[in-house]
């Protein structure tokens, strides 16, 4: 179980933030938890979840496992970017409300330049969902923002 709050390894804030808890991480893992409950921004009419919010639940899972990182380092939980995913499948069509569904993220990749790769992994009662995610941390992630800004204002 992690010593932090998940709000506070997540770059995200309010209902966007999907995930209960950080269970376990480690220099290449993360493993955290969610339970499915009605009332959230992505539950269908009976409480369900899309399988397609798999993915972004992967995605929390890897900026968990990010923020975690910083957090060991004493350095501040940094926003990332999701540039996409390979391989995604899974054997439902939506998390029924009341699942408690886990999310593996394992570190395959990662260069200095931010640039990263996680193989993960959700199941739950009957479900079995995996994908890759590749994922963008700039280290300099200001001096990128202000630049990414620069550049669409010309």
């Amino acid at each position: 179980m992690s010593r932090w709050p998940i709000a506070e390894l997540l770059p995200h804030a309010g209902d966007m933030i999907l995930l209960d808890e950080v269970l376990s991480f480690d220099a290449d893992s993360v493993e955290t938890r969610l339970r499915v409950r009605p009332g959230g921004l992505f539950n269908q009419a009976d409480g369900s979840l899309p399988a397609w919010v798999g993915i972004e639940l992967m995605a929390q899972s890897v900026a968990a496992y990010a923020g975690c990182q910083a957090r060991q380092a004493g350095a501040p939980v940094q926003l990332g970017f999701l540039l996409g995913t390979r391989k995604f499948q899974c054997n439902v069509e939506r998390f029924a409300t009341g699942s408690e569904l886990r999310i593996r993220a394992l570190r395959s990749l990662q260069d200095d330049n931010g640039m990263g790769v996680f193989e993960c992994h959700l199941e739950g009662p009957g479900i079995q969902a995996e994908a890759r995610l590749n994922v963008f941390c700039p280290p300099q992630i200001d001096s990128y923002l202000q630049e990414s800004s620069q550049e669409t204002d010309s």
